[in-house]
């Protein structure tokens, strides 16, 4: 699917913000793909790790400690059994987000369903962040589990396909991302899974939202073999353009490729923290224009070409990350950034 996006503005879902009251309703008005808002401080149970996991079989969380775990040492049988009962049926309520772990999620299909609009982002983290970081009662990372690997990673697909089915009630179109931060250290002793593992853990999430009629998106705040993410059947690739643009000109072959198929990027420029305060919005666009033109002549240097203008109407803007860990008015500061950026590199 080839969508002309012309850096719409969208962002990746975490602010610092304590509770959604009106951000909702000012994110749909100012931005092209308005994202609902995970709210960490509000609760631990809005943690990205916490948030879409409690459909998981041996699921318990310590709010306290701010811990989750999945427990093995317990017999999961019947879990296991109505979790893959539902699956299996396609029953999308089993799965469905509850108010409690996502109050932005319900503020969001409030607020877009009375401002006009076209589309919508949602996200859930992604089963190589959410398998790689929680971990069963004895520390174990419950991705190297069999059993509890593939439950995560239909569960992150289930969960995906009903919020593309809200959404989809108050916008035509859908975005839905898998927010994969552990992606940084594949390659590394951290993580022992092959190329070929995290594709197929990835592409059943992302099958799952295209059986939707939503696009797929991936992201990843840091650097990471952008090769594996772009050999994947995603549809928008986000990554922190502000700090490592130049590390995507590595993969001029793989590139090429995604944006064949009808690929986009959705270039992270907009800093994330307390760098925004000495940024200016036309500053941000130079440095956006400047990677892509490098971009361009390293492929071009390779034979290969990849155009800006091309590059241009498959180019989305966000921030560099979530804005969870920062502070409200740097936030805040961040995304009036983000719409002025927007605005300068749509006119050319």
């Amino acid at each position: 699917m080839m969508t002309d996006f012309t850096f719409a503005t969208t962002h990746v879902g975490s602010v610092p913000h304590p509770a959604p009251d009106g951000l909702a309703r000012r994110l749909v008005k100012l931005l092209s793909i308005p994202a609902w808002t995970q709210h960490p401080r509000r609760t631990f149970l809005e943690s990205m790790y916490a948030q879409f996991a409690a459909t998981l079989p041996g699921f318990e969380v310590n709010q306290p400690k701010e811990k989750v775990i999945l427990r093995t040492d317990q017999d999961l049988s019947q879990p296991l059994e109505a979790f893959y009962t539902a699956y299996l049926s396609e029953d999308p309520e089993f799965f469905a987000l509850r108010a409690e772990y996502a109050a932005g999620f319900f503020a969001m299909l409030e607020a877009a369903a009375n401002e006009p609009g076209t589309w919508a982002k949602g996200q859930v983290t992604g089963p190589i962040s959410f398998g790689l970081t929680v971990t069963d009662q004895n520390l174990r990372a419950t991705l190297y589990d069999e059993t509890l690997a593939d439950a995560i990673v239909k569960n992150t697909a289930a969960v995906a396909r009903w919020q593309a089915r809200r959404l989809k009630t108050v916008r035509p179109n859908v975005i839905l991302f898998l927010d994969e931060p552990y992606m940084a250290s594949f390659g590394s002793a951290f993580i022992s899974l092959s190329r070929e593992q995290v594709i197929a853990y990835l592409d059943e999430s992302f099958d799952a939202i295209h059986a939707e009629g939503a696009l797929a998106g991936v992201h990843c705040c840091a650097n990471t073999d952008w090769g594996v993410l772009l050999a994947s059947r995603v549809d928008v690739l986000n990554l922190d353009a502000y700090g490592f643009i130049e590390n995507l000109a590595l993969y001029p072959v793989e590139l090429r490729e995604f944006l064949d198929r009808g690929g986009a990027v959705c270039w992270g420029i907009i800093p994330n923290n307390e760098q925004i305060l000495g940024e200016r919005a036309t500053g941000l666009a130079d440095r956006l224009r400047n990677g892509m033109r490098l971009i361009s002549e390293r492929a071009a240097g390779r034979g290969i070409k990849i155009t800006v203008d091309e590059m241009s109407r498959r180019s989305l803007v966000a921030p560099a990350c979530g804005l969870g860990s920062t502070t409200i008015d740097v936030a805040d500061r961040a995304f009036d950034m983000l719409a002025e950026t927007g605005r300068i590199l749509q006119r050319g």
